[in-house]
């Protein structure tokens, strides 16, 4: 009886192999040549298995790929994928070169001359990256493209994508840094309504961007609270923004997405417990 049952064993023992090695998420490093940025650009690329119809590909583009470890991308990535919660999807993770230039708004460098380099940055992304990770994966068109980034990062996805709705259609924000100004608030006229930088640009902005919106804040990661209000900077701003977008009727109310946690911090630790969730709304099934 055992001897009979050896081949049926070991054909299921395949099968078990044959789908294991179907859902394996793999990584690697790349690298790229910017001629806007004048750098080689490092890379690191997470791919799901790659779906028999390539038009049901998506694409994810994270600023601060150096962090994707702590991060913990590829790990969440590979469990999301084996309970089949979220769709075949490409990661494109850009390492930062000096992130207190290249990440901000496009344009408007801050009252410290930071993000100066931040429109070339956002040209990387749009003439470079994204024609780069369409051949990467061998589509003409992904599903979907979505970009997302933290803090700083955070700041710089979401700008970029408000640039080029054309191409990317959902951003993720965990703790963007929206108080980015042109003065400092230490100046005796400093104003949240005239200095903060990114919500001049949406005020004078005439585009209707077709985005759908995903933000996370935290209650613990910080204690600056400019408006004296008992509500800290990064969840007012935030919060500040969001209102902002639903002023200029440029999407509807279910497209904008706000997660709150009442002991978040300013960390990798508490912006990857919320990773699962965004890559859900992001990408779920």
């Amino acid at each position: 009886m055992i001897i009979k049952r050896l081949p049926i064993l070991t054909g299921l023992l395949l099968l078990l192999l044959m789908s294991a090695c179907k859902s394996k998420i793999k990584q690697q490093d790349d690298e790229l040549y910017s001629r806007h940025l004048q750098r080689h650009v490092k890379l690191t690329i997470i791919t799901t298995p790659m779906p028999d119809d390539k038009n049901e590909l998506n694409l994810l583009l994270l600023n601060d790929g150096q962090d994707m470890g702590q991060f913990r991308v590829k790990e969440i990535v590979d469990s999301l994928y084996r309970k089949d919660l979220i769709k075949p999807l490409l990661i494109v993770g850009v390492h930062a070169g000096d992130r207190m230039k290249e990440y901000g708004v496009a344009g408007y460098p801050d009252f410290m001359g930071r993000g100066d380099k931040a429109e070339y940055y956002d040209a990387f992304i749009n003439d470079e990256l994204y024609p780069y990770a369409k051949k990467k994966a061998t589509v003409r068109k992904f599903k979907s493209v979505v970009i997302a980034g933290c803090s700083l990062g955070g700041l710089s996805a979401f700008d970029i994508a408000w640039n080029h709705a054309d191409k990317i259609d959902k951003a993720g924000v965990f703790s963007g840094s929206f108080w980015w100004r042109d003065k400092d608030d230490k100046a005796a006229d400093y104003s949240d309504d005239k200095n903060r930088i990114m919500f001049n640009k949406l005020k004078a902005s005439r585009k209707k961007p077709g985005l759908k919106y995903w933000f996370y804040a935290g209650e613990k990661e910080e204690e600056g609270d400019r408006d004296k209000d008992g509500v800290i900077d990064v969840v007012d701003d935030t919060k500040d923004l969001i209102e902002l977008i639903k002023s200029k009727n440029v999407c509807l109310p279910d497209d904008i997405m706000l997660s709150e946690d009442a002991n978040g911090k300013h960390d990798y630790q508490r912006w990857s417990k919320q990773l699962p969730a965004f890559l859900i709304w992001a990408f779920g099934k």
